[in-house]
């Protein structure tokens, strides 16, 4: 099987497909834009430091999502499946993100405890977005 059929059996190239993955960064984004301003950044005055937290964890979700099937197209007929699949790919996105972080080219470091706040942080955003997607998709 070439790599382009592999990737169509796991992404769902439609528009409705682009709608969620816009969702999913723009939840992605969210999640570290709270996570700067309780730290005390001016979001509009340090956009490159958004740009550069949010970054390890964009990479790390292209990385883990389209594996885990998050943009399949069987994910929008079970709430079940949009679930799991969606947790599965933010936590394989935060080892991701959190491994890159650890790297000289982007700020942070590997810390186990933004680890644990990413995941559950991330999850509380992602799961139920991702369930009302499955279940919408249902209908």
């Amino acid at each position: 099987m070439s790599a382009v059929a592999s990737l169509r059996t796991h992404v769902d190239a439609s528009p409705r497909t682009l709608a969620v993955a816009l969702g999913d960064v723009a939840l992605i984004v969210l999640f570290v834009a709270l996570g700067e301003l309780q730290h005390g950044y001016d979001l509009l005055a340090q956009p490159g430091r958004v740009v550069g937290t949010a970054l390890p964890f964009l990479i790390g979700w292209a990385v883990a999502s389209v594996p885990a099937g998050v943009y399949a197209p069987e994910i929008y007929r079970s709430l079940r499946n949009a679930v799991t699949r969606t947790a599965l790919a933010w936590v394989g996105a935060v080892l991701v993100g959190q491994a890159l972080r650890a790297t000289a080219i982007f700020h942070g470091d590997f810390a186990v405890t933004f680890m644990l706040v990413s995941l559950g942080v991330g999850l509380a955003l992602l799961v139920p977005w991702r369930a009302a997607v499955g279940y919408l998709g249902r209908a």
